[in-house]
C-alpha cells in the first residue's frame, strides 16, 4: 500500500502540519508515502526524506486551464501509481483526486478539517464526499452536520500530537500571553487584543505575543496602534520554531469564532501552558478541554469573560499550575501512534469497499 495525501500547498497552517506528522509517522513505519501539492511549491514543514513529495502546479486563480493541467498531471500520477490510497485534507483536492482517477479506481478518504456550516459550496463538497469510501471527522458534533450518506462513511478521529513536541516547560514561566494562528477573521484576534488591552491595566508587566500571517495585519497592527500598545503587543509572523518560543508563556489564548480542533491548542494544553479557549463550533475545545480542571473555557466573542480568565490565571498560581499538570496528560490521549493506527484501520476498510 502507498499513501498519497493531497493538500493545496505545505506552507504555514494546522492542516499542513497534521499531514507532515502523519507522513513522517508512516514512512518511520516502513510504509510508502507522498504528499500530493496542487496549488504550491514551498514546503514549510520538516519532512523525512523518505516522503515523496509531488508538486504539480501553483494556485489557479480561477483559470480553468491551470485546473485541466493539474486534474491531467493527477491523473498521470494516480495511473503510475495505481495501489495508493488517496487521503485528502482539503475539499477540492477531494475533488480533483475524485475526476483524475475516473476510469481507474483508488480508495479515498476525505478529511473535513473545519466547520461544515462555514463552507460557501456545500452541495459540491457533499457531492464528492458521497463517493469517498471515509470521511475522517475530528469532532462528533461535526457528524450532525451531514447527511445520512456521509455519517454512515464517517469516522470520528482527532488531530495526533506531535511526537517531537516540546517537554512542559520546568521553571518559572514569563509573563507573556501567545495565540498561534493565522490573522484572518475566524480567529477572532481583535477580541483577543481589546481584552489584553484591559487586562494589562491591572498586569502591566504582560506581553501579547501573536504568531502567524494574514490578511488581517495591517488592521490589527492599527488597532493596536490606536491602543497605545506597540510596546506590549508583538507579532512575529509564521515562526516554524513557534512551539519552542511559545512553550514557557504564562497563559495560551484560542479565540476562534469556529474550528475544527486547533492543532495549536492541543499542543499548547500538551506542553502545559494554562490555556483559555473558546467554546466554539464545531465541539473540539469542548473535546479537549475539561473546564476549570485542564483549562478555562469561554465563550465565543465574551471580551469580558477572556480578560476575566486571564486574569485568573495571572493572580492564582496554584490554579495556574494544577490546570497546566492536568492538561500536559493530552500527549498520551492523542499521541501519534494512536490516531496513526486509527487512520490506517480506515484506510483498510477503504480498501476493502475496492
Amino acid at each position: 500500500m502507498k499513501i498519497v495525501f493531497v493538500v493545496p500547498n505545505m506552507i504555514g497552517g494546522g492542516t499542513e502540519r497534521i499531514v507532515s506528522i502523519l507522513a513522517n509517522e508512516y514512512v518511520q513505519r516502513g510504509i510508502d508515502t507522498a504528499i500530493l501539492i496542487f496549488a504550491g511549491d514551498k514546503v514549510e514543514y520538516e519532512l523525512d526524506r523518505r516522503v515523496e513529495i509531488v508538486k504539480i502546479g501553483g494556485p489557479s486563480n480561477g483559470s480553468i486551464g491551470v485546473r485541466l493541467k493539474r486534474i491531467k498531471a493527477m491523473r498521470k500520477y494516480y495511473r503510475q501509481n495505481r495501489d495508493c490510497v488517496i487521503f485528502a485534507f482539503s475539499v477540492m483536492g477531494a475533488v480533483f483526486s475524485y475526476i483524475s482517477t475516473a476510469g481507474s479506481r483508488h480508495p479515498m478518504l476525505v478529511s473535513e478539517r473545519n466547520n461544515p456550516e462555514e463552507y460557501d459550496h456545500k452541495w459540491l463538497r457533499d457531492f464528492f464526499y458521497r463517493r469517498a469510501d471515509r470521511v475522517i471527522l475530528q469532532t462528533k458534533d461535526v457528524l450532525q452536520c451531514f447527511d445520512e450518506i456521509i455519517q454512515k462513511k464517517a469516522v470520528v478521529i482527532p488531530n495526533p500530537i506531535d511526537p517531537d513536541l516540546p517537554p512542559v516547560f520546568e521553571g518559572k514561566r514569563v509573563k507573556k500571553i501567545t495565540a498561534v494562528g493565522r490573522l484572518e477573521e475566524q480567529k477572532n484576534h481583535r477580541l483577543l487584543i481589546e481584552a489584553f488591552y484591559e487586562f494589562q491595566k491591572e498586569f502591566p508587566e504582560y506581553t501579547l505575543e501573536l504568531y502567524g500571517r494574514g490578511s488581517l495585519e495591517n488592521d490589527l497592527k492599527k488597532l493596536v496602534q490606536t491602543l497605545e500598545m506597540e510596546e506590549k503587543v508583538h507579532f512575529n509572523g509564521f515562526c516554524a520554531n513557534a512551539r519552542e518560543k511559545i512553550r514557557d508563556s504564562m497563559i495560551y489564548v484560542l479565540p476562534s469564532r469556529y474550528e475544527g480542533i486547533s492543532n495549536s491548542m492541543i499542543e499548547a494544553l500538551a506542553m502545559g501552558i494554562p490555556v483559555i479557549a473558546t467554546d466554539c463550533p464545531v465541539g473540539g475545545t469542548r473535546m479537549c478541554i475539561r473546564d476549570g480542571e485542564n483549562g478555562i473555557m469561554i465563550p465565543v466573542d465574551d471580551k469580558r469573560a477572556l480578560c476575566v480568565s486571564m486574569k485568573k490565571i495571572a493572580s492564582d498560581e496554584q490554579f495556574a499550575l494544577s490546570i497546566s499538570k492536568n492538561a500536559a496528560k493530552l500527549r498520551e490521549q492523542f499521541s501519534i501512534g494512536k490516531i496513526a493506527d486509527k487512520l490506517l484501520d480506515s484506510m483498510a476498510l477503504g480498501r476493502e469497499g475496492n
